[in-house]
């Protein structure tokens, strides 16, 4: 749950709503991908429950990471407009929050405050998730590139207003299971 506390503590309770309002619950099956490398995305996805599989097809398709609950996926090609450098798979049934990519693009042209929470977010998110790749490069614990810390409700150091984003992504469950 800890990455995605770096994004909903920048954002305001008004641009959850507004993720809430335009994203889409989804049940994902086990064995089900949902980020196929090489293939256009189409929305930016916050993993609400489950476990998903990281792989790339240079490495024979080898899973280089894991991904857990309060993960987001896709933001590195919504950033940078270029496809998915890996594939994303259900290893057990997953909730995900789907945000269309078209929206989402139109909601950053359309408000600038927004946009500036959002993008300042996504930054720390990525930030955050590369410092963890290259200190998993001098641990080099299991061969696994990218992996959730042992404590999975750690918070990470990037944080502002670690309480409030935590209780943000509760409010975020709860209401999508009202949905």
């Amino acid at each position: 749950m800890s990455k995605v506390l770096v994004i909903l503590g920048e954002l305001s309770d008004r641009d959850i709503d507004w993720m809430l309002a335009n994203g889409t619950r989804t049940q994902i099956l086990p064995g089900t991908t949902l980020i196929t490398e090489g293939k256009p995305l189409d929305a930016l996805y916050i993993v609400l429950e489950g476990t998903l599989s990281v792989a790339v097809s240079s490495l024979g398709d080898k899973e280089i990471g894991k991904i857990i609950a309060g993960e987001v996926l896709g933001e590195m090609s919504f950033v940078d407009g270029r496809l998915p450098s890996a594939s994303v798979t259900a290893i057990e049934e997953c909730v995900i929050l789907s945000i269309p990519r078209r929206l989402l693009t139109e909601k950053l042209e359309q408000d600038v405050l927004f946009s500036l929470r959002f993008y300042r977010a996504i930054t720390k998110f990525l930030s955050s998730r590369l410092r963890g790749t290259v200190q998993r490069f001098g641990d080099d614990s299991d061969g696994l590139m990218y992996q959730e810390p042992d404590d999975e409700d750690a918070i990470p150091q990037n944080v502002e207003n670690p309480d409030l984003a935590a209780s943000r992504f509760q409010w975020l469950l709860e209401r999508l299971k009202g949905s």
